[in-house]
C-alpha cells in the first residue's frame, strides 16, 4: 500500500533503537525524511546511517534529552517544522507504590507527559496552518490496564492520554490527527530489563521469566519493532485521516477488554 506520505518530514523521538527505531524505519520505507532523536549519540548516529543507506531518504540525527527544556529547544531548532511527530520516551523504572516520592513522579511526568505535550504545542500550530499533520504518541498498554510495578508510567502516560483526548478533537478540523499507540511487551531492551528484574527477584533465568510472560499473551510471543512501526506508519498515512484521538493497543491480545 502506498501510504501517500513520500517527501513528508517526520520527527521521531527516542528512535535509535526499540519501538522508536521501528517507527523511523517504517516511515523511511514510505519515503519520509527523518529527524531522529535519542540521548545517546553513538547508537543514534549508527541507526541514522543505517536507515539513510537502506531507504535513500534524508536523515538528520540530534542527540538530546527531550525531557529537558534545553534538549527540546535544541531538537526543535534542528528539526524546524515537520509534518509528522512521533513522541516516544523510555519508561520510568519499576517499583512499588511505597517506593516513589514526589521527585520520582516529577521525573516521570517530565519524560512521559510534559515533554510530548511541549512538542505537540510546538509543532501542531504549523501543521494546522498547512492543513495537514500527524502526531502519534507511543504510550503503553498500562493506560488501559494498569501494571502495579509500573505505577509511575501508569500515572504519567494516562495524563498524556487525557490531554490528547481533548486536544485531538480541537485540531482535527484543520487536517491534523493525534492518536496514541499502546504497546504491550515487544522484543526490546525494555522487555529485557523487565524480564531481568523478574528473574532476579524470583531466582529464575531470564529465559524462564520471558517464557512465563509470553504465556500470558494470546499470540504466544512478544511483538516486534517492525510490526509496531508499520502500525505507526499507517496512522501517519493519508489513509488515516478519519482516526482521531484513539488509543490503539498493540499487545498480542494481552489486555482482555471488550472495548
Amino acid at each position: 500500500m502506498d501510504l501517500g506520505i513520500r517527501g513528508r518530514k517526520a520527527l521521531v523521538c527516542a528512535s535509535s533503537k526499540g519501538l522508536g527505531r521501528g517507527c523511523a524505519e517504517a516511515l523511511a520505507a514510505a519515503g519520509v525524511d527523518l529527524v531522529m532523536n535519542a540521548r545517546g549519540a553513538e547508537a543514534l548516529d549508527a541507526a541514522a546511517d543505517e536507515i539513510r543507506r537502506a531507504h535513500g531518504v534524508e536523515v538528520k540525527a540530534l542527540a538530546a534529552d527531550v525531557a529537558t527544556e534545553s534538549g527540546r529547544e535544541k531538537l526543535l531548532e534542528a528539526a524546524g517544522q515537520v509534518d509528522i511527530l512521533v513522541n516516544n520516551a523510555g519508561g520510568p523504572p519499576p517499583g512499588m507504590w511505597t517506593d516513589w516520592e514526589r521527585e520520582d513522579f516529577i521525573k516521570a511526568l517530565d519524560s512521559n507527559m510534559l515533554a510530548p505535550i511541549a512538542l505537540i504545542k510546538a509543532q501542531v500550530p504549523g501543521m494546522m496552518e498547512r492543513g495537514w499533520g500527524r502526531v502519534v504518541n507511543i504510550t503503553s498498554q498500562a493506560v488501559k490496564s494498569p501494571i502495579p510495578v509500573l505505577g509511575l508510567s501508569n500515572s504519567a502516560r494516562t495524563g498524556l492520554t487525557g490531554y490528547v483526548a481533548g486536544t485531538s478533537r480541537q485540531v482535527a478540523g484543520k487536517g491534523v490527527t493525534i492518536n496514541n499507540l499502546l504497546p504491550g511487551i515487544h522484543a526490546t531492551d525494555r522487555a529485557d530489563a523487565l524480564d531481568g528484574g523478574v528473574a532476579e527477584r524470583e531466582g529464575i533465568s531470564i529465559d524462564e521469566a520471558r517464557a512465563r510472560r509470553q504465556a500470558t499473551i494470546p499470540v504466544g510471543r512478544y511483538g516486534t519493532p517492525a510490526e509496531f512501526g508499520a502500525a505507526c506508519a499507517f496512522l501517519c498515512s493519508t489513509h488515516a485521516g478519519f482516526i482521531v484521538g484513539q488509543n490503539i493497543l498493540l499487545d498480542g491480545g494481552a489486555v482482555n477488554t471488550t472495548l
